[in-house]
């Protein structure tokens, strides 16, 4: 296993030089020159021309990502044009908010979409089934600012029950979490009771029935260990997807994460501060599915890695 843990680790080397590649040529061929947003348009064109040499941007762009590589490796992201400070410093000031967004998110998306979908198993082609079906796929099909956007509407301003906006207590993470999870829980749901189904209908399941356990452990202890191992692997991918919609859900709730400061940074073409947020939301989410890739080994021992 600590064999595949490190050639993962390897493989991983390129997909994160492709990635930041990718956001390289796009801030170079994405219109607006930040030298004038920094400066302004009245600005002396000799003053501008020192920025933009101390900046680096007279070079070629294949010398300005090979710096941009280089230092990145050291583990230095660059400089805001904004705010004049590191991007790493940028960067490791806001992710706090962003990690306990997604992870709320996260246990929201888990702890429904699993229930949903067990239930929705068990009570197949019921009543409770079609409703729990209705409410995911109603779930995957709403947009993220639009729930957050309902939620604002209904439990902030109508019900007075929640703030609707930043980040301080408990109270403002409820909203965010759920228009950020919803869509996360609607398909582990659907995943989960698929897999439910087709673990129920094993002759292992049968044959614990047959031995007199009851239904509960039947469904919990044999048919659900079971019919996690597809939903380890969904979830694994959907951290990526809270991670992307975070930047939508920030904007919408004032979270005070890494999504907005995307946004923030994008309006602004403070082109080493996207670069920097892009490269690390690949890194969390390569780290991650590298974690349940070993995780999947406890769930399911049949699985061997070389």
């Amino acid at each position: 296993m600590l064999r595949y843990a490190i050639t993962k680790l390897v493989l991983a080397v390129p997909l994160l030089l492709g990635v930041s590649f990718a956001v390289f040529v796009l801030g170079q061929i994405t219109p607006g020159d930040p030298v004038i947003i920094m400066l302004g348009e009245r600005a002396p064109p000799d003053e501008a021309t020192r920025l933009r040499s101390s900046l680096g941007l007279d070079l070629p762009w294949y010398q300005q990502y090979l710096r941009f590589v280089a230092s990145a490796v050291q583990g230095d992201l660059g400089i805001s044009y904004r705010s004049k400070l590191p991007v790493f410093h940028e960067l490791m000031s806001r992710f706090p908010a962003t990690a306990e967004l997604a992870s709320a998110a996260l246990l929201f998306s888990v702890t429904l979409g699993i229930s949903m979908g067990v239930i929705s198993a068990v009570k197949h082609n019921t009543l409770i089934d079609r409703l729990a079906v209705v409410v995911a796929i109603a779930g995957n099909s709403m947009p993220v600012f639009w729930s957050g956007l309902l939620l604002i509407l209904l439990l902030a301003l109508t019900l007075g029950w929640l703030p609707a906006s930043g980040r301080g207590s408990p109270a403002h993470l409820v909203m965010p979490a759920i228009a950020l999870g919803a869509s996360a829980a609607a398909l582990i749901a659907r995943i989960t009771r698929s897999s439910m189904l087709e673990s129920l209908g094993q002759d292992y399941v049968r044959t614990a029935r047959a031995k007199g356990l009851g239904e509960q452990a039947v469904v919990i202890r044999h048919a659900l260990r079971n019919a996690l191992i597809p939903v380890s692997t969904v979830v694994g991918l959907e951290i990526g997807a809270l991670l992307a919609g975070a930047v939508l859900t920030e904007t919408v709730f004032a979270w005070p994460g890494i999504g907005r400061l995307t946004v923030q940074a994008i309006d602004q073409r403070d082109f080493p501060v996207i670069r920097g947020t892009v490269l690390l939301v690949a890194t969390v989410f390569t780290l991650t599915n590298l974690a349940l890739d070993l995780l999947l080994v406890k769930l399911d021992p049949r699985i061997k890695y070389s």
